[in-house]
């Protein structure tokens, strides 16, 4: 299985997240399912069967970040020099070139991007389009939606 690269910090998240699967959700589920045992015939217990397609979510997930967590290449991204160049885990300050607006983007693994969050997938056009750049260049990117021109305004390492 090949690694995936992974901010420590979403690491930190998954972990939170599987331990949570682990601790919380899946005995919950087992008396859930316990509980709709005792009232009768499992043929057309409802209960039971919303119950067991819960438990098979939360192992599928729980087999998912397990996975995925032994697999990842972790990369603590404060530990990095700092040198203004555009690497995996960075955040970087674009200026968008057309509108004039500014935006901030943290590149990080697959599992990780959330754009709610400012977290974009280091295989995005955006993120790709970044990669190995420094401060003060301009990239275009080339996005499903036409061509977007950005200049980088900052690289945060943190």
């Amino acid at each position: 299985m090949s690694t995936v690269p992974m901010t420590a910090v979403g690491a930190e998240r998954l972990r939170e997240e599987l331990s949570r699967l682990k601790s919380e959700d899946r005995p919950r589920i087992i008396q859930a399912i316990a509980e709709a045992r005792e009232h009768g015939d499992l043929k057309e217990n409802a209960e039971y069967h919303a119950a067991k397609e819960q438990q098979a979510f939360c192992e599928g997930r729980i087999s998912e970040l397990e996975g995925h967590l032994s697999s990842a290449q972790i990369i603590d991204v404060s530990k990095l020099t700092p040198s203004g160049k555009v690497v995996f885990g960075v955040t970087v300050e674009l200026l968008e070139l057309e509108t004039e607006q500014n935006v901030t983007y943290q590149i990080v693994g697959d599992l990780e991007a959330d754009i709610s969050q400012g977290r974009i997938s280091i295989s995005s056009p955006v993120a790709r389009a970044l990669i190995g750049k420094v401060e003060g260049d301009e990239v275009i990117v080339k996005a499903p939606i036409g061509d977007k021109e950005y200049e980088i305004v900052a690289v945060h390492y943190t």
